[in-house]
């Protein structure tokens, strides 16, 4: 049985690990190992996700039918119980299966869908999110020989979630900064590929795809076998249009996923004109995320407030310091104090540096003098 110490020494690394500069996977990895050792768990599924439409990105996952994943997907965004925004907006953080199901998992469409065939018994989920967004949610896999989660798992769990979700949004920002460190190989002068189309039909299988799909896929992360060639980020926005003609959620079908050198892509997915056709397809369309979206990312990512921010994204549209505080009301030295704290917030120590590192541009990556 795991001690109280156990349990407290548990969270103190937890927290340690949460302030290392580990990129993402490492920082998740880490993590694992560490929840582990006291709640045991078999098998996981911890993807991070948009900040403000919370659809999932970039997931990591253990699990014994990666030749389901789209039924895993699709069930896991129309299943209310358990659900990550359902977690967010009960503020529970972290649930069982057996208690979200009032100890009826067959009312879980994934668990009767899906997870029954391989055993999974129970399954504990908990949400990573702070003031300034979701940042990932995990879902812990037990079967029957190990039996159910326990109260003091959920406890260790919830307790975790708030450093890790800090953690999270930390690594997050400290990728976007070792992006926009300078390179002896220039950016591509080339620019990204054009929108790309995937159409699916309600069970997540592809039906076609347009020219430039091949190209945006190829710098998304691949998926598990056999779905290599289909990043899961393109099943995950399907899945979240699901889940809202399901009524199981009401946010947007859109995730902004980093695909590196600086760059963004955004993945959104809609329901083609039906007409008279009852089995007409979703479409997932993948481009390259606007400015505007990414400095939204970029705020949520370092923690801005809301003045920082409205500062950040009219300094993008080329204000300068008077002009700035005339749109905000505001003195120039107030605009010259808020700059010196996004800059100290964001590592940087001038306003090109800062534009530079918030829209994955070249300019001004080398910083100067401060310039506030």
């Amino acid at each position: 049985m795991t001690t109280n110490w156990a349990v407290s020494r548990s969270l103190d690394r937890i927290g340690e690990i949460c302030r290392e500069s580990l990129e993402d996977h490492e920082l998740r990895a880490a993590l694992l190992v560490e929840l582990g050792r006291v709640v045991p768990f078999r098998w996981f599924a911890w993807p991070l996700t948009d900040p403000a439409s919370c659809t999932g990105i970039s997931p990591m996952a253990r699990i014994p039918c990666p030749q389901e994943l789209p039924a895993l997907i699709r069930l896991k965004y129309v299943t209310v119980p358990g659900r990550w925004t359902s977690l967010l907006a009960s503020g529970r953080i972290a649930v069982t299966l057996r208690t979200a199901t009032g100890g009826d998992p067959a009312r879980s469409p994934l668990w009767n869908g899906v997870l029954r065939r391989y055993g999974v018994a129970d399954v504990l989920s908990a949400v990573f999110a702070d003031g300034h967004g979701c940042w990932g949610w995990l879902d812990l896999w037990r079967t029957t020989d190990d039996g159910p989660f326990t109260e003091r798992d959920r406890t260790h769990l919830a307790a975790a979630a708030p450093v890790i979700a800090a953690g999270l949004r930390r690594s997050r920002a400290a990728q976007m900064r070792r992006d926009a460190q300078p390179r002896r190989d220039p950016l591509p002068t080339s620019g990204l590929p054009q929108q790309a189309v995937l159409t699916l039909d309600t069970e997540l299988n592809i039906t076609s795809r347009s020219p430039s799909a091949g190209d945006w896929l190829g710098l998304l992360q691949p998926g598990p076998s056999p779905y290599e060639a289909i990043p899961a980020e393109v099943y995950n926005v399907a899945a979240q249009l699901l889940a809202i003609e399901a009524g199981a959620d009401s946010h947007p079908a859109s995730a902004r996923v980093p695909i590196g050198l600086g760059r963004w892509a955004v993945l959104r997915s809609f329901r083609m004109d039906a007409g008279e056709d009852p089995a007409v397809r979703l479409a997932v369309t993948i481009q390259e995320c606007p400015a505007g979206e990414r400095l939204d990312v970029f705020a949520r990512c370092f923690g801005l407030t809301p003045r920082q921010r409205s500062l950040l994204e009219l300094a993008a549209g080329g204000l300068d310091t008077a002009a700035l505080a005339a749109a905000l009301g505001i003195s120039p030295y107030t605009v010259q104090d808020q700059f010196k704290l996004i800059f100290a917030a964001c590592g940087v120590r001038s306003r090109n540096s800062l534009l530079a590192l918030a829209l994955g541009t070249e300019r001004g990556r080398r910083d100067g003098p401060l310039k506030p």
